[in-house]
């Protein structure tokens, strides 16, 4: 199949057109619209060096639905210990730039690029991309960021700078957003980290009619704050 270039207008190839590992298009930009329309579609960029920009649909698709959360009996209990307070929004940037700089196996470099990371940034001032934190005793240790459309949560990275840390962000995370009517997490492609959440590999066409009634939701712009616990 051909493989697409991008025209300047922010529009995209359907994705049935994606090669076999979900190369769908090349060149574009990272303005706001253009990643929105991406994501409201199942496309994300995913930049490699060398290259013009990349954007990718993958067939089979790893989600979570919200309400599938699974949590080991030692991360209960390493939540219930509160060795980490949990934030949102409050450390966007430096998130991304944890992601960026974390050490993933088999990995060379990072494709979280400067580009992404002002891209990224400039849709979390907009309300769309959001970040959560784990602290410990004042100290950024862990978090993952993605973008919020609708009823769907579109997971980017995480990183973690002590056990755990990211674990426990992205556990409180899933509650919060289950809470709130977000229905879906995706995930985009497979992890053996997150498979022990619950995420799974499911068909395109099925991710597609997910996302298309999640997005029937309105979406909850930023800043977001963690909602009080229950008296």
């Amino acid at each position: 199949m051909p493989i697409y270039r991008l025209p300047e207008e922010p529009v995209f190839p359907p994705v049935e057109e994606a090669e076999e590992d979900g190369l769908l298009a090349v060149g574009g930009d990272l303005s706001p619209q253009r990643l929105l329309t991406a994501y409201s579609q199942g496309i994300f960029p995913w930049p490699h060096k060398g290259y013009p920009l990349l954007w990718f649909s993958p067939d089979p698709r790893m989600v979570l639905p919200t309400a599938e959360l699974k949590l080991a009996r030692s991360l209960r209990q390493v939540i219930r210990k509160g060795l980490f307070e949990v934030r949102l929004d409050t450390a966007f940037e430096p998130v991304m730039r944890g992601c960026a700089k974390a050490r993933r196996p088999g990995a060379r470099g990072t494709w979280i690029t400067p580009q992404m990371i002002r891209a990224y940034t400039l849709l979390h001032e907009l309300g769309f991309a959001h970040s959560a934190e784990a602290w410990h005793e004042g100290k950024l240790v862990g978090g993952l960021y993605g973008i919020s459309l609708g009823g769907a949560f579109f997971g980017e990275s995480m990183f973690a700078a002590v056990d755990d840390a990211s674990k426990v962000a992205f556990a409180v995370l899933v509650g919060q957003l289950q809470h709130w009517g977000i229905t879906l997490v995706d995930a985009q492609t497979h992890t053996a980290h997150l498979e022990r959440f619950g995420a799974r590999l499911i068909p395109r066409p099925e991710f597609l009619a997910l996302l298309k009634q999640a997005l029937q939701q309105p979406t909850r712009k930023g800043p977001w704050k963690l909602d009080p616990p229950a008296a």
